[in-house]
């Protein structure tokens, strides 16, 4: 008679996973903490392996295709925990091997107050890999542009900054130095500038996808009433924290995207330095973007809620330091207008920040 795996392990209380590409390493533990069983198994194995197991902890490090195993095994009836791998790291001990971390994740998973990762939707993983795409492209682009700046200047040939200018003066610069640039040379120019075009139309298609996406989501709508928040942002902010329950308050989410200083305080003396960066560096430069272009139209501070705030901040603040205080400001009304389902009122805020 064959013994089902979960009579082996009727106390089985939590299970770490190293995610691999090809190969799972399994570490479980009991009841008393201690490990119960180790097992290796094969990616297309995942299912029918926990299928056997009692609904348990399920630990695993935030990577690519954690979202999707934990959608998997929330489906078995398990509860997947994704945590970041730097919460991770100091429960390993022992050499570094796939057991051992497979143990650690399985540790950190017990902790009663440790900070996951919230478990990404597949409209979410869409909307992220479009953001991912798009950012790909956009710097694509700009080595494109960069490649064709160099090769001109090695023929002493020196184009004022912006896209603008490089592509209204290519042609002409191309026909008029037809002397000293070689054949070959501008021949290879010209193909950049069909690849610059051919990144150019990519861009535009990924960009108006992104538009419409934040036309038809209700969240994205709300997030656009923010002062300096777009199409891009608002999908952005959405694809990465869904409706923000992951975070208790604003300030939690403006940390979260490192834009707040680093601190390393000691003996009851704080010494607070640069921002931390920790967290999306993409959603941290878009929001310092948009806090860099209201600080250019300071006719319009007034018709914000924290317009006196940003008039008398800005005389004291550096413009980079004020950048960045907008932008955690920002960042903290995003995450209220998501987690209260109200949009922005530029005039009165109403909700708790």
């Amino acid at each position: 008679m064959e013994t089902k795996t979960e009579d082996l392990f009727p106390t089985l209380t939590t299970i770490g996973i190293d995610i691999g590409k090809d190969v799972f390493h399994i570490v479980g533990f009991d009841t008393d903490g201690r490990i119960a069983f180790r097992r290796k198994i094969k990616r297309l194995a995942l299912a029918d392996t926990f299928r056997k197991l009692p609904p348990c902890i399920v630990g695993m490090e935030a990577c690519l295709s954690a979202h999707f195993v934990s959608r998997t095994l929330r489906q078995l009836g398990h509860e997947p925990r994704i945590i970041p791998a730097i919460y991770v790291k100091p429960f390993a001990k022992g050499q570094k091997n796939d057991y051992n971390d497979a143990e650690a994740i399985a540790e950190a998973a017990l902790r009663p107050n440790l900070r996951i990762v919230k478990e990404k939707s597949q409209d979410q993983l869409d909307l992220q890999a479009c953001h991912r795409v798009r950012s790909r492209l956009v710097s694509r682009r700009t080595a494109t542009i960069n490649q064709i700046r160099a090769f001109l200047i090695e023929q002493g040939i020196a184009v004022r900054s912006g896209m603008r200018a490089l592509r209204n003066s290519l042609f002409q610069i191309l026909k008029n130095r037809e002397d000293e640039i070689s054949p070959r040379m501008s021949a290879l120019i010209v193909g950049l500038y069909e690849d610059w075009l051919w990144l150019d139309e990519r861009i535009e298609t990924v960009s108006r996808e992104i538009e419409e996406i934040s036309q038809n989501e209700a969240n994205c709508r709300r997030l656009m009433s923010v002062p300096g928040v777009g199409p891009l942002i608002s999908t952005a902010v959405v694809a990465a924290i869904g409706t923000g329950e992951a975070f208790d308050r604003g300030r939690d989410f403006g940390a979260w995207l490192g834009l707040v200083p680093r601190q390393h305080s000691t003996g009851g003396k704080s010494i607070l330095g640069r921002i931390s960066k920790r967290g999306s560096r993409y959603l941290r430069t878009l929001f310092i973007q948009a806090a860099k272009v209201l600080l250019m139209r300071p006719h319009n501070w007034g018709r914000f809620s924290f317009g006196p705030w940003l008039e008398n901040a800005a005389p004291r603040l550096h413009r980079n330091k004020l950048a960045t205080a907008l932008a955690n400001k920002l960042a903290r009304i995003a995450w209220s207008v998501l987690r209260h389902g109200k949009p922005f009122d530029i005039n009165r805020q109403e909700i708790t920040i």
